[in-house]
């Protein structure tokens, strides 16, 4: 049951740090059409890098989601 609550607790933290990220404007801005599909092409025949910099732009979106769930929820860092 600890290793319950302490899964939790730490879910919690990184999405409150998540959170924080969009509210900061941290995040890179979204990539171009073109950029993207070049991106999709490297990924597709291996490249690592091309593969970071799709996730690495598309976190925005991904912290978008998750701050519509976390204020739909009423999710609270406090247990």
């Amino acid at each position: 049951m600890p290793g319950i609550i302490s899964t939790i607790a730490l879910l919690i933290k990184e999405l409150t740090l998540l959170v924080s990220y969009v509210r900061n404007n941290a995040f890179p801005q979204p990539l171009t059409e073109e950029e993207e599909s070049r991106c999709l092409g490297r990924m597709a025949e291996g490249d690592s890098r091309a593969r970071n910099m799709l996730i690495e732009h598309n976190l925005r979106l991904v912290a978008h989601i998750v701050k519509r769930l976390w204020t739909r929820y009423d999710v609270s860092p406090s247990l």
